[in-house]
């Protein structure tokens, strides 16, 4: 055999060999690298982060939650343009390659080959980066490269170009929390994708290579030289003419952040939400992109926090200057930049914006410098409502709150458009933070549905919502609840209560002497009169007469916990701990005929892809539903929790054993048979009563401030408590229950005469002035089963059954009760 044939036979030999060791090697990193390639049947059905939304009921947007912006769109709804950009960019041959693009393998390998140090560049196709995206880490190695390669091929086969594309498309980060193209459209320019110039499609894709440090807000300079190489790719590849990548190059850098407008503001609102969603749905629920549809009224709502705003500071500025809320250690030569560095992180509450005090002015006024560093200087006529000047309040360093002045329009005829000289520039007004803080809720009676609710003076200021968390007493504000028990007992409008003086004696042997607002008896008086004048002995005698056990069994079918109301006769001044919400609630049922609704603020959720999967189904009042309703008092049991509730003769309420439960008469069906009748609370004929009395409160009482809405259908209670540290307002109108707290925080005093009527009705009345807009007039026509009787020197509408007690009635200040009153005896 000759030497060629010999070494031809070798050579055969070792490229088997060799063959065969390089195909056992591939084997074994087959084997290696595809026990790490993960399961992808994930894709076909990927759920990416996306905020949780929240909108008013006209699907205005209150609030959006979540760590990232993302608003994931259809492949359909991205332009050619976009999708041309991001392809010339980062994977020319996207299109035609099964996951991998040899050519990029070969650069990168070259790459490998030639670079000592440092990563390869390229190589990686949309269809590899959708695989690291999803499945891999950021680690850099061979082996996660040969990883992310296989899934690509394993992704190729499993899903079309444009699914991919889509992928690719929502994934990617783009910077500033910015996750998917919609977002970053959104973020950096405030358009949708259609709207994008060709020369912003491309700071887009430049953001991808660098997202943090090349964004087009972070370094303009970068993403710009990076979005022409985009441009000019476009170009080579034919996608754009020549002419629009001129074009698209001199376009200016201007993106800026632009955040999603809210366009209802309603903060305490959209927290509520977000509890709740969580106690239903779990911790992670604001990145699962539900969207939540509330029961909130945006013209309501804005009307709500605008009386509160006006209000809190209406009664500050009663109360005058309350003192610098902080102050700073400044240096005698710090600049702008260093004294804005000192509020940079104080919030804005409210329109009043934190400032620093640079330097007292010659003449009375200050300059003060903005978070933003710019400076603004004040005239002494800043702080006119204090009584003195700026210079005379603040000195350098301190911390001084100011607001924007609406622009003053000169007059000009119907029509007419003012000109700059007509309209005043905008100034700006010392102002404070208020000293008290204020809490309402406004429901839709007929079903509990939250039209408004203010939890505080400013959310960003105190998070803590005092519509719903805040337990505070309700003085005065109470006693329609204590009336509504009374007249259930056997008592009406007309009957006659002696408001004198009376004590009392606990086991302990201390005195309790219950005195009137102001001092004061009127001896005699009918309860209409007795709670259109507030008169606290006549609300004490009343309890004392039909029981306080009985009354707090029955005043709990408003809705409080039966455990929350004293268990004594200090509950006829209202010393129960209660909550706005509870007392709307409470309110509602008066101004809807008597029944109890339950308060909601969530009517719809829909998950990422618009499936409802939760509908409120509210239990709605209907006065012609029966149970228990007026005309027909038989038909439910008068037993409740052991007591009856029929009258008696003594006012004391029966025990169960003592009474013979009436057989419940079947109830008429509501007309909609799909509607969810709310229970009955109380009596219709005794919702009927309280209306009408309540309404005399505004007309000659302490509420009649509010006869400025010129309605015949407004109602409330005014309610103030020890030293005027809470007052209240709650009353109804039209179709909504309203309620308005204003105390302050630490439970200090209100200041001096700070009422109910003065502190707490006005912003009730703003409030609603707006809401009662176009409503229509709430009729409260006497329901069947009443009977109209002149008592006591007046006409009322009482009931049928206690026509008797009427006639034979005695007066309750006769010489034996008197005499009876001076002697004090148990409470409790």
């Amino acid at each position: 055999m000759s030497r060629f044939r010999r070494l031809l036979r070798w050579a055969f030999f070792a490229f088997t060999a060799l063959f065969l060791l390089g195909a056992i090697g591939l084997g074994i990193l087959y084997y290696v690298v595809s026990s790490k390639v993960p399961d992808i049947q994930s894709l076909r059905t990927v759920e990416l982060q996306e905020p949780l939304y929240v909108y008013a009921n006209d699907g205005r947007l209150i609030g959006l939650f979540g760590e990232t912006r993302r608003y994931p769109v259809n492949i359909e709804n991205v332009p050619k343009q976009v999708q041309d950009a991001f392809i010339a960019a980062e994977d020319a041959n996207f299109r035609t390659h099964n996951g991998i693009d040899p050519k990029g393998i070969s650069r990168a390998l070259w790459q490998t080959a030639t670079l000592k140090e440092g990563r390869v560049a390229g190589g990686s196709t949309i269809t590899q980066q959708v695989a690291r995206q999803f499945f891999l880490s950021s680690e850099y190695s061979y082996t996660r490269k040969l990883v992310e390669m296989m899934l690509a091929m394993k992704i190729e086969g499993m899903l079309t170009k444009p699914q991919i594309l889509e992928l690719y498309l929502n994934k990617s980060f783009f910077g500033n929390r910015a996750y998917g193209v919609a977002a970053a459209a959104e973020y950096y320019y405030g358009k949708p994708l259609d709207q994008l110039t060709l020369g912003e499609t491309a700071t887009l894709v430049s953001a991808l290579k660098f997202p943090s440090s090349g964004n087009p807000i972070s370094n303009p300079e970068r993403n710009h030289q990076r979005s022409v190489y985009v441009i000019d790719r476009m170009l080579e590849d034919k996608l754009v003419t020549a002419a629009e990548a001129a074009a698209a190059k001199a376009e200016a850098m201007h993106a800026k952040p632009h955040e999603r407008p809210v366009e209802v503001y309603a903060p305490y609102v959209a927290e509520m939400v977000r509890q709740e969603m969580i106690a239903r749905f779990g911790g992670d629920v604001v990145n699962k992109g539900y969207h939540v549809t509330t029961t909130i009224d945006p013209t309501m709502q804005i009307a709500a926090d605008v009386a509160v705003r006006e209000g809190l500071r209406l009664y500050d500025h009663r109360h005058g200057w309350n003192g610098i809320e902080q102050h700073f250690e400044v240096t005698a030569d710090a600049d702008a930049a260093s004294l804005a560095a000192h509020v940079a992180g104080i919030p804005t509450q409210n329109g009043l914006i934190p400032t620093v005090v640079a330097r007292a002015n010659g003449d009375g006024g200050i300059t003060v410098v903005l978070p933003d560093a710019s400076e603004v200087t004040l005239p002494a006529s800043a702080s006119r409502w204090t009584g003195k000047n700026p210079a005379a309040l603040f000195k350098r360093g301190d911390l001084a709150r100011i607001k924007m002045d609406a622009p003053k329009v000169a007059a000009t005829k119907p029509g007419e458009t003012p000109t700059a000289a007509e309209v005043a520039p905008i100034g700006y007004q010392i102002d404070q933070l208020p000293r008290g803080q204020a809490a309402l809720v406004s429901l839709d009676a007929s079903n509990g549905a939250v039209k408004a609710i203010i939890g505080g003076y400013s959310f960003a200021g105190n998070k803590f919502n005092r519509a719903t968390q805040a337990r505070r007493q309700p003085g005065s504000s109470f006693k329609p609840f204590l009336y509504a028990a009374a007249f259930e007992r056997g008592f009406n409008p007309a009957s006659i209560v002696l408001d004198a003086p009376v004590v009392f004696r606990d086991r302990r042997g201390h005195m309790w002497r219950p005195q009137n607002d102001g001092g004061g008896f009127r001896g005699p008086m009918r309860l209409r009169e007795a709670l259109v004048q507030s008169r606290n002995l006549v609300s004490v005698r009343l309890l004392d007469s039909i029981g306080v056990d009985f009354a707090r069994k029955y005043i709990s079918q408003f809705g409080f916990n039966e455990a929350e109301l004293p268990p004594n006769l200090s509950m006829s001044l209202g010393t129960a701990s209660l909550t706005p919400l509870s007392m709307a609630r409470g309110y509602a049922v008066f101004a809807n005929g008597g029944s109890r609704v339950t308060p909601w603020f969530i009517d719809e959720i829909k998950d990422r892809e618009g499936n409802v999967i939760f509908k409120e189904k509210p239990a709605t009042a209907c006065r012609t539903c029966g149970g228990g309703s007026a005309g027909a008092p038989a038909q439910a049991s008068n037993v409740v929790d052991g007591f009856d509730f029929s009258p008696t003769e003594d006012g004391k309420p029966k025990a169960a054993a003592e009474t013979t439960p009436k057989k419940p008469a079947e109830a008429p069906k509501p007309v909609d048979p799909n509607m969810v009748v709310a229970p009955r609370a109380i009596d219709e004929r005794t919702a009927y009563q309280l209306v009408s009395m309540m309404r005399d409160v505004v007309l000659r009482g302490t509420a009649t401030a509010a006869k400025v809405l010129n309605r015949e259908d407004v109602g409330g209670k005014t309610g103030s408590t020890n030293d005027h540290r809470d007052a209240w307002f709650g009353g109804f109108g039209g179709s909504y229950a309203t309620v308005v707290w204003v105390g302050r925080d630490d439970f200090r005093s209100l200041g001096y005469r700070e009422y109910g009527g003065k502190a707490a009705l006005p912003i009730w009345i703003d409030f609603m002035r707006e809401a009662l807009k176009e409503q229509p007039i709430a009729q409260n026509d006497p329901p069947d089963g009443m009977v109209q009787v002149t008592s006591n020197g007046a006409t009322e509408w009482v009931k049928a059954e206690d026509l008797d007690r009427i006639q034979s009635e005695e007066f309750y200040n006769t010489e034996e009760n008197a005499a009876a009153d001076e002697a004090a005896f148990d409470i409790f």
